[in-house]
């Protein structure tokens, strides 16, 4: 069986359509399938859109979340309910194009346990166009080890990569990242990624920012490193500087007070150089201490306040992303 997962925030003016257009491309695959809907505390029509549709067919499961926890834990939730051999992510907003997913399932069928969609190009505009090639090209130089590039969530998992992935316990959560952490046979389909069908993207600037860091502090050392070596330049710029004022003042080039400044310029600019290195590792280090906070309070990824899927099977418990916690989940049987 296959199962799609789409985390929704937000997204009525595209839901119907969408349902409509993914339905009748898994149609065309020949096997059984479902759509697990995972609501993100939509604070729109889309929960009882969602549950409409979850009446008129029975291969689709609601997800709803106690509260918005966000795009990564919706999709772990997601993860975590599909029950199908082969699991495909992807955005409710059409930019990840319905038509992509037989070529997924091909691949899959190929061999891959994980197929990755890579973008050839981007529809957005504005500054979001010129962000995201920058965050890939700074996460390509700083990754500790290779992520590909130009892909999102949108791809697929065999059942045995997802059960990898659903077992990684961290809270800050960089799907793509983790992807390609757990390995497996890897296959990889190419699409152009589209603007959205309607509406207003939901992933504002900051959180997008936020995104970026935890995809760099999760699988990057450097920030760390860079301290080392601004330190070290620092002083070897000092050392430079001492040589040259003390060799001058030796040899009656110049006094010491005319070669390291009589006006205090010099040691203003020192100050305040060597303040902004200080601050700037100071921060990277609290980066890394604030996501080492999170994952000690062990806090679940995300609460599930009710699953609604036809009963045809039955149905465990779920587990939170702590995967210590057991979720008592109450099923609506359509």
């Amino acid at each position: 069986m296959l199962s799609v997962v789409v985390p929704i925030y937000n997204e009525e003016e595209n839901i119907t359509a969408f349902h409509a257009a993914v339905s009748a491309v898994l149609d065309t695959t020949g096997e059984s399938w479902e759509i697990v809907y995972v609501n993100d505390g939509s604070r729109d029509s889309s929960l009882s859109l969602l549950l409409d549709i979850q009446r008129r067919d029975p291969r689709v499961a609601v997800v709803e979340f106690s509260r918005n926890f966000g795009h990564q834990p919706a999709l772990t939730a997601g993860l975590q309910t599909a029950r199908g051999d082969a699991i495909m992510l992807m955005d409710g907003d059409f930019q990840d194009p319905p038509d992509v997913l037989p070529r997924l399932v091909e691949a899959w069928k190929g061999g891959a346990k994980v197929v990755i969609a890579e973008r050839t190009s981007r529809a957005e505009k504005g500054i979001r166009s010129h962000l995201f090639p920058m965050f890939y090209k700074v996460m390509g130089l700083i990754s500790d080890f290779p992520i590909p590039l130009n892909a999102g969530i949108f791809g697929l998992l065999d059942r045995q990569a997802a059960k990898a992935m659903i077992s990684l316990q961290e809270g800050n959560r960089y799907l793509p990242g983790l992807r390609a952490w757990v390995g497996f046979p890897t296959a990889f389909v190419y699409y152009e990624r589209a603007d959205r069908a309607a509406g207003e993207p939901k992933q504002t600037l900051l959180k997008l920012f936020k995104y970026a860091m935890d995809a760099i502090f999760s699988f990057s050392y450097k920030p760390l490193r860079l301290g080392m070596v601004l330190g070290g330049l620092v002083l070897a710029l000092a050392l430079s500087l001492a040589l040259i004022a003390g060799g001058s003042a030796l040899f009656h080039f110049t006094t010491v007070e005319t070669a390291f400044g009589s006006n205090h310029i010099g040691t203003l600019l020192t100050v305040l150089f060597l303040g902004g290195i200080q601050l700037v590792c100071t921060g990277l280090l609290g980066e890394y201490i604030g996501r080492i906070y999170d994952e000690v309070r062990h806090r679940p990824l995300f609460l599930i306040h009710k699953v609604y899927r036809a009963k045809t099977v039955a149905e465990p418990a779920l587990r939170f992303a702590n995967d210590k916690a057991l979720a008592a989940v109450e099923d609506s049987v359509a």
